[in-house]
């Protein structure tokens, strides 16, 4: 009796479970060194003088874009993670690169 319900509390675990996680585990990766290399594109432009406000402009085009990959991956980790393919901790980067890419739009943006 005891045996059978401690069988039933455990989840079961299929044979692909870390096939899975590698796979999402390399697909949000890439998304994340995609979204970091769009913040890196932000933050090195800075407008040559006043008269500069297209990499003003190419600088908020950046960081908002990035800021939008960081959401589709953070949704996209919460998948994986209520899947039980990854763990919580992946939440980590997606929250750290949408902070980074708010911080260009708002607070540091380039001035004219």
């Amino acid at each position: 009796m005891n045996e059978t319900r401690t069988m039933t509390q455990q989840h079961p675990r299929s044979a692909s479970h870390p096939i899975g996680a590698a796979v999402c585990s390399l697909f949000l990766t890439l998304g994340n060194l995609a979204t970091g290399y769009l913040l890196l594109l932000a933050y090195a432009a800075e407008p040559a003088g006043p008269w500069d406000s297209e990499s003003v402009v190419h600088s908020n085009f950046a960081a908002g874009l990035a800021l939008a990959f960081a959401a589709v991956i953070a949704l996209l980790t919460w998948v994986f993670v209520k899947a039980e393919w990854l763990r919580r901790w992946w939440f980590t980067l997606p929250a750290l690169l949408a902070f980074a890419a708010v911080l260009r739009l708002t607070l540091l943006t380039p001035e004219l």
